[in-house]
């Protein structure tokens, strides 16, 4: 879990455009970092299924994790059931993955 604290330390920069589009490369390099995370089969959002025992701690956590995405002006996608909650980062403004969504998602695994 050391892995994740300087990218849960880290804090989002606005990104537009493909040239902060993160590379392949890049993208694994950081993966190693998120455990459990998984990239989409088109590599474009890194998507996790976080559980819990019931709906009060799945509804915990979806606040938690609102909280963290609107200081830092970064916003999943999620989808919310009784005992889980499936996280999709990604960056709308560059067209895939950027150093954003791997900031965010370090910060969601620590909120588990």
């Amino acid at each position: 879990m050391n892995d994740l604290i300087p990218l849960a330390r880290a804090h989002c920069v606005p990104r537009r455009g493909h040239e902060h589009r993160l590379t392949a490369a890049s993208i694994r390099e950081l993966m190693p970092q998120l455990p459990g995370w998984a990239l989409e089969e088109d590599g474009h959002a890194l998507c996790k299924t976080f559980t819990f025992p019931d709906y009060y701690h799945t509804m915990s956590f979806v606040n938690a994790l609102a909280h963290v995405a609107n200081a830092e002006n970064h916003h999943p996608d999620l989808s919310v059931h009784y005992d889980r909650c499936v996280v999709r980062f990604s960056t709308h403004d560059v067209g895939g993955l950027s150093e954003n969504d791997f900031i965010c998602a370090a910060k969601a695994e620590l909120l588990a």
